[in-house]
């Protein structure tokens, strides 16, 4: 990055900006975003396919239980360090290079992966696939929030996490049918794996065709590529409105200083360390919940409510498919409702489904024909909760909360936090379920809640409805956290 953290004074062109109107625009605007959020697909797909290529996987490999851990894990640990490095990376090459370079990531770790001849291989395989989710993870809704209008941001930006669950519901689905058609085969799980290929290849050829964020090319001062790109993707007046209002932030950043803004710099401003721990705690928050235990993990937690092996692969289908459901309804919500309401809604219907799990496990006991159909119907509810009210929210907040000089790597931070805890979390998952059993594990994920609603009623402050220059000036001034401002309450 060119510059540093400076208080900048309030956009007020921010303000005033030409209303959206119809025009070709739109549909520039929106296959842009289908491409980048192949990004998000290959996301869901990577993280979703080794729920069902686990079993044949071990059998072929000669896993173990913990070296199936480590394979399932690898790849989140992977995505942690991807998370931080390219959060960095986009600053310093543009959004749309590092997007590019991940879909040659996806496109080398999914054929490690699918020839591994061992253990040792396929971890190698699956850290590279991590690398490239969690550079995806980071990159994918900053470029999308920098592209997108205020008024639709929120919306567009949270298509990369309809496309993740499409993704994830893709691979229950694919594992399915390969599974019960190829079942047969030596190394049916190579199938599943290969299927990743083909959006790889549509990510890295698409975006070569669409164009770089328009903030970060006026970041880095080039002002007159950052227009043009605008003027493909809005009204001519509007475009030319929102390049001054950025020139306008970027100038009086520049003037302060040069140096590129790091750790040392953002520890400096409390007004940012505050920002960055509120995304920490989103990101981490989110992931307590369980709900990639659920994705990972969905069969072995089927099979203990009670299903068969091959009835839990087709039942684990459900959560996917309603998954997709709230993920509509979501970006519906996105643009109508405001961040903190749809968060809080959230934490509370989540909460409220890890206690009824844990109730109806020890109300319905192992053995009794209800159970399995009680348990998947809750974990139905939970994840169809989670995704209509946390995920989309989580992400777009991510996207939008921080300043335009430390948004990569801020967001890079916060999503490093949030996938090492979903790499401890689905390390350690089967371990907690051999240890406190499916009422233990879901009784703790409520506690869990409990602390995620008092963290968000407190210090998450509401985005929605303003610009990202707005949101810049609130952050750097402290102005964000005013108790009032912070709950949406006054513009």
């Amino acid at each position: 990055m060119a510059s540093t953290f400076i208080q900048a004074e309030s956009p007020e062109k921010s303000r005033k900006l030409p209303p959206l109107t119809e025009g070709p625009y739109r549909k520039r605007l929106f296959y842009v975003a289908l491409v980048a959020t192949f990004g998000g697909l290959l996301f869901g797909y990577d993280t979703g396919v080794i729920n069902g290529a686990l079993n044949p996987m071990t059998r072929e490999l000669g896993l173990t239980a913990f070296t199936e851990g480590v394979v399932t894990s690898s790849l989140l640990f992977g995505a942690a360090a991807g998370a931080m490095v390219f959060g960095r990376v986009s600053d310093n090459w543009g959004r749309k290079k590092t997007i590019i370079s991940l879909a040659v990531a996806f496109f080398i770790g999914t054929m490690i992966c699918v020839f591994a001849p061992s253990f040792a291989v396929m971890v190698v395989g699956r850290v590279i696939l991590g690398l490239a989710v969690g550079g995806a993870s980071t990159v994918v809704p900053v470029y999308l929030a920098e592209l997108a209008p205020f008024e639709i941001r929120g919306s567009l930006a949270g298509r990369n996490e309809l496309m993740i669950v499409v993704g994830q519901l893709a691979a229950f689905v694919i594992n399915a049918i390969i599974g019960n058609v190829f079942g047969h085969h030596d190394g049916v799980w190579r199938y599943m794996l290969a299927i990743a290929a083909l959006p790889a290849i549509f990510l890295f050829f698409g975006m070569l065709r669409v164009p770089e964020s328009p903030r970060w090319l006026v970041e880095r001062g080039r002002i007159d590529e950052a227009r043009a790109v605008l003027e493909t993707i809005r009204p001519l007046d509007r475009a030319h409105a929102e390049v001054a209002d950025v020139e306008h932030l970027a100038r009086e950043e520049n003037a302060i200083s040069e140096k590129s803004v790091g750790i040392k710099e953002i520890l400096s401003s409390k007004w940012l360390v505050r920002i960055l721990l509120v995304g920490i705690g989103l990101g981490v928050a989110q992931q307590l919940t369980g709900i990639n235990s659920i994705m990972y993990y969905g069969q072995v937690v089927l099979i203990e409510a009670g299903f068969s092996e091959n009835a839990a692969l087709i039942a684990n289908v459900a959560p996917g498919i309603i998954a997709v459901v709230g993920a509509f309804i979501a970006l519906w919500m996105m643009d109508r409702i405001n961040r903190r309401t749809t968060l809080i809604t959230g934490y509370t219907l989540t909460t409220i489904s890890h206690v009824l799990i844990g109730i109806a496990s020890m109300t319905f006991p192992v053995g009794d024909p209800l159970r399995p159909y009680v348990i998947l119907t809750l974990v139905v509810v939970f994840v169809g909760s989670m995704q209509t009210f946390l995920n989309v929210v989580t992400w777009v907040m991510l996207s939008e909360l921080f300043p335009l000089a430390i948004r990569g790597s801020a967001i890079g931070i916060s999503i490093f936090f949030l996938w090492m805890t979903n790499a401890f979390l689905g390390l350690f998952f089967p371990s907690i379920m051999e240890a406190v059993g499916l009422t233990g594990t879901f009784f703790m994920f409520a506690g869990i809640g409990v602390v995620a609603l008092i963290f968000i009623w407190t210090q998450v402050p509401e985005t929605r409805g303003r610009t990202l220059e707005e949101i810049d000036h609130d952050v750097t001034t402290g102005v964000i956290f005013d108790k009032n401002i912070r709950k949406g309450k006054v513009s």
